[in-house]
């Protein structure tokens, strides 16, 4: 029995295939799977329906860290970016590049994580590929996974859709997965325990919909964090967005974190949040739906969107607990590499 990951595994040959039978397909496989093709043949959507595809690659350091792993990661980053549109996830596909040499008990437990984490979000992994580059050249595991979801008649989220008037929520507390990481990173200890957000969103996202019908758009706040997303929805939409600095939910051991640090809370990534605008008269509900479901017990209202000034452009601003008001820019450079 293999102890750990070796060029041969990625060669086409026996060793390949052992791998697959003996970590892969032990963990995860469905019929679709054991197949065995290239790819995977798949159920039409019905009459009338649309398909959404997403793919991301995760490549985090460390790969275990309090809350999660890498292979959670990459199934949530995924089922969430699909779930934005509004689409129900249905298939993943995983791809793996492993190191020679890379612990296979590490990779089992990776994949254990992620059919875990796939059967929570009720998504099915359907196919994948193995590559393996030489010992010091591949960081033990990068995985990417691709998304297809199905997505209803009439249904159209997105950031242009933004309008002033509309109000601006979060799903809970800001920047837990992003100082999670760096403090396993570096080393560092807090007074209180950090654990990463790291969650698939697409229930939520679904009982939202269901009590708001009328929402504009979701975005998960994942690299550059809130005022990244946020100015990306600004831009789409060409409108302001005002945030109170107040009602942005975020744990004090992380806003402690970010202080000790020198980083913006708002710039730092989170993988188990969304950003949701809605309908002024529908916020209440979808505040309600959010909160109703685990991963929102946090969730708040936060802003509020207006109209831009022509002469200015679109902007987004933050209203401070003292009563000023500044821009709140997008993130400039990479402020915490590899946390995804």
């Amino acid at each position: 029995m293999d102890t750990t990951v070796m060029l041969g595994h990625g060669s086409g040959g026996t060793m390949m295939k052992r791998i697959i039978d003996e970590v892969f397909f032990a963990a995860y496989a469905g019929e679709e799977l054991l197949r065995g093709d290239d790819a995977a043949v798949l159920p039409a959507p019905a009459p009338g329906e649309r398909l959404a595809f997403s793919t991301d690659s995760f490549v985090v350091t460390p790969h275990f860290f309090p809350g999660g792993d890498i292979g959670r990661l990459a199934v949530c980053g995924t089922v969430n970016d699909v779930a934005t549109s509004g689409a129900t996830p249905r298939y993943l596909s995983v791809g793996f590049v492993l190191e020679e040499g890379y612990p296979l008990d590490d990779l089992k437990r990776i994949c254990a994580s992620m059919a875990e984490c796939a059967r929570e979000a009720g998504v099915a992994l359907v196919t994948g590929d193995t590559k393996v580059v030489n010992r010091g050249h591949g960081d033990g595991v990068y995985i990417n996974t691709s998304g297809v979801g199905t997505l209803a008649p009439g249904v159209n989220l997105g950031g242009a859709q933004c309008q002033p008037g509309d109000k601006v929520l979060v799903t809970g507390t800001l920047g837990d997965h992003g100082i999670t990481i760096m403090s396993c990173r570096e080393g560092l200890s807090f007074s209180a325990d950090l654990e990463s957000d790291a969650a698939p969103l697409n229930h939520l996202i679904a009982e939202v919909l269901a009590a708001a019908p009328h929402t504009r758009c979701f975005r998960d706040p994942t690299r550059g964090g809130l005022a990244s997303t946020l100015n990306e929805l600004a831009a789409q939409s060409n409108t302001d967005i005002t945030v109170e600095e107040d009602a942005v939910p975020v744990k004090p051991a992380v806003q402690g974190a970010c202080d000790m640090l020198g980083y913006d809370v708002l710039q730092v990534a989170n993988e188990g949040k969304m950003v949701c605008v809605v309908p002024a008269e529908e916020a209440d509900a979808a505040l309600a739906a959010m909160r109703a479901n685990r991963y929102g017990a946090d969730a708040a209202l936060i802003g509020e969107v207006s109209a831009a000034q022509p002469e200015r452009g679109p902007k987004v601003f933050l209203r401070t607990a003292f009563g000023g008001t500044r821009i709140l820019d997008m993130l400039v450079g990479e402020q915490l590499p590899r946390i995804c």
